[in-house]
């Protein structure tokens, strides 16, 4: 039986749209790892994904995976299929009306499609350990002097196949 990998997120905003981070925890049975980032503009939503991309990307091989994450936005845009159904509907909530971070929703859409996922959520600053460290890291990350740029954010590019605002 494969060994399930715990992975828990969080990010954090200071303003939003504002100075942003992400903070992950990973734990095998045998390793811990922390990773964390920011940007100097983004959004709170961007970085509870971005969370979850890195802590799937930071994976070597694929692996089945209990997510754990503050954010209902993610975690039932993905367990109630809404992700998926706005990539079926090129990245759109309704004809008039586009989803937003397609950029980001790709890409963790393609790595749940590489690993066995599950998505739990917990509910954030109660005292949960692991949340209250992705916490930690989020919010200092989204402190350093000299971030990023989020070019998605800043410089989004319409999702492909929509070359026209109609």
């Amino acid at each position: 039986m494969q060994e399930v990998i715990q992975i828990y997120t969080d990010g954090a905003c200071k303003g939003n749209p504002g100075p942003g981070g992400y903070g992950v925890v990973l734990i095998s049975s045998v390793l811990k790892k922390e990773l964390s980032g920011g940007f100097r503009k983004t959004t709170n939503n961007r970085m509870e994904l971005l969370a979850c991309i890195e802590g799937l990307k930071a994976l070597k091989q694929s692996s089945t995976v209990v997510l754990t994450s503050d954010s209902k936005y993610v975690v039932n845009a993905i367990e109630k299929g809404w992700a998926i159904k706005w990539r079926s509907k090129g990245w759109k909530l309704s004809p008039s009306k586009p989803a937003k971070n397609p950029d980001l929703w790709t890409e963790l859409l393609e790595l749940c499609e590489r690993h066995t996922v599950e998505f739990k959520w917990v509910k954030g600053h109660n005292n949960h350990p692991e949340n209250e460290r992705c916490d930690e890291l989020a919010v200092a990350a989204s402190c350093e002097k000299e971030l990023p740029i989020d070019e998605g954010f800043e410089n989004p590019r319409p999702p492909e196949g929509d070359l026209f605002n109609l």
